[in-house]
């Protein structure tokens, strides 16, 4: 069985940055085979190499053997290589079958033919068990199923070699379980898959061998079968990583946030977002908010941080009614918020880093003077951030918001939340996306901030992270909490009952 891809000693470099030094990489015919590594170890990097996006500036590309020039994506397409990128590529008005046949369409006197191209996107989507609706428009469907049009664009473009890159960052449990057996029925079918991802747990599932990237370097390839996670999370983060979250009990004081019958109409249908929704979260505890994505809790946090509008009920902070105030004056009150969309509602990723650690304080002094910003003070702000909360990035205070990884984007976000000491904390997916390393960081930040009498409130899709960091968790499902527990006394498969609806029990205020 040979080698479909060899990546030999690649070298890529960026201003102040070596993100790829002297990696090889070898995947066999018919494996999936993961590629593991912290945030910013350089796992993109080497994909995107591999796909065209970036030129080696050392080191050479096989393909079954024979040298290969990759100079952009239509040769890695040529080559047979696809990619489903982190962050998608869909054009969000197109519809499913659109975005699938774009740049591969069939015109006759310039008009599109779809009949075939129809024809062979459902005959794959259904070979391949990924039920989607070719006339859905992207915008209005989940992202799990975004993530299967991806995957179709490949199929449509009948790559062997398919790069996954964190393909489950996005995705719930269940759909998790979906794309694993997606992943093994593509194997079957006799394609190759690179899965780049930093979940132990997957990567113990789905692949066969792994190769490990810490900080741009190669550090092995092992078999997965015959390697622990304890092993594998060494070999990633050089020390052993602690699983658990110490945390002492929690010693609740006054009620911090106050939500009374909150509610939130869709704008398209009759259908309630958030139907009478009510609870407390009080200084020197972290509530926890379990459920399955698209249940009424992305709603509940644009209506708190002042987002979104609800249409009835009432949000008190520190003991004043906020629901109609604005954004900065919610966050002067005293909240912090770690967004759940980092780019969205997080950075300005064109700004720098200096830039993106005063976006809520810069007209406060001493970063202000006279309506002037004074860049020495803010400079010096955001160094002692980066420093403190060992923000990575290639040149500092001065790196752009988009250059840096993903983690680093996160840990810059909770480093100017965390410093304005919020009365609240509204923690929204703060981990999703990054590795144990980083991921145990942020749950001691959290546990921090409860100990000091901070009241955090934390949604998360991650039941683990539930579970370990929680004093109290309280489910919702479509737009309304159905029940509420001590994470000491529930299991998570009990939790996955309530989450999905087939059970739930009045909550005591």
């Amino acid at each position: 069985m040979g080698y479909c891809i060899e990546m030999i000693n690649i070298t890529k470099e960026f201003p102040g940055i070596i993100a790829n030094d002297n990696i090889t990489l070898q995947v066999k015919k018919g494996e999936i085979h993961a590629l593991l590594g912290e945030n910013g170890a350089g796992k993109s990097t080497l994909m995107s190499v591999l796909f065209g996006l970036y030129q080696p500036e050392k080191g050479i590309i096989k393909k079954d053997g024979q040298e290969v020039k990759i100079k952009n994506p239509n040769d890695a397409n040529d080559l047979g290589i696809g990619m489903v990128h982190q962050h998608f590529k869909l054009v969000e008005n197109f519809t499913v079958l659109e975005n699938i046949i774009l740049g591969m369409e069939t015109t006759e006197h310039g008009v599109l033919k779809m009949g075939d191209a129809r024809k062979k996107v459902v005959e794959l989507s259904e070979r391949y068990n990924l039920s989607i609706e070719p006339d859905s428009k992207i915008e209005d469907i989940t992202v799990g199923m975004q993530q299967r049009v991806e995957i179709l664009k490949m199929l449509y473009r009948e790559n062997e070699i398919l790069i996954f890159d964190e393909p489950t960052a996005v995705l719930t449990a269940a759909e998790i379980d979906e794309l694993i057996n997606i992943m093994k029925n593509l194997i079957n079918e006799g394609k190759s898959i690179i899965f780049i991802t930093h979940k132990l747990n997957e990567i113990k599932r789905a692949a066969d061998r792994c190769t490990v990237l810490r900080k741009g370097k190669y550090i092995g390839t092992v078999e997965v079968a015959q390697t622990s996670k304890e092993e594998l999370s060494k070999m990633m983060v050089g020390r052993d990583v602690d699983f658990e979250v110490e945390k002492s009990p929690s010693k609740p004081g006054d009620v911090i946030l106050e939500v009374k019958n909150l509610s939130v109409k869709s704008k398209t249908s009759q259908k309630s977002l958030l139907n009478n929704v009510s609870f407390n979260v009080r200084s020197g505890e972290i509530l926890s908010i379990a459920g399955i994505e698209g249940n009424g809790q992305s709603e509940l946090v644009y209506s708190i941080t002042g987002l979104m509008k609800s249409s009835s009920g009432e949000i008190i902070l520190s003991g004043k009614n906020i629901e109609n105030e604005s954004i900065r004056n919610r966050t002067l009150t005293g909240m912090g918020h770690i967004p759940e969309d980092r780019h969205k509602h997080g950075l300005v990723l064109d700004y720098t880093l200096a830039e993106n650690m005063i976006l809520q304080t810069y007209f406060k002094a001493p970063f202000q003077k006279n309506g002037f910003l004074q860049n020495d003070e803010i400079e010096k702000y955001s160094d002692r951030l980066i420093e403190e909360f060992d923000v990575r990035s290639g040149q500092g205070s001065d790196s752009i918001a988009r250059s840096m990884s993903g983690g680093n984007q996160q840990k810059a976000i909770i480093a100017r939340e965390i410093d304005r000491d919020p009365m609240l904390l509204v923690a929204v997916q703060p981990t999703r996306g990054l590795d144990v390393g980083a991921i145990e960081y942020i749950h001691k930040q959290l546990v921090k901030e409860r100990d000091e009498g901070r009241a955090v409130l934390l949604v998360s899709l991650e039941l683990d992270e539930v579970m370990n960091v929680s004093d109290r968790i309280i489910v919702i499902y479509e737009g309304e909490l159905v029940g509420e527990f001590k994470p000491e006394e529930v299991t998570v498969e009990e939790l996955g009952l309530y989450m999905s609806g087939s059970k739930r029990r009045e909550i005591n205020e």
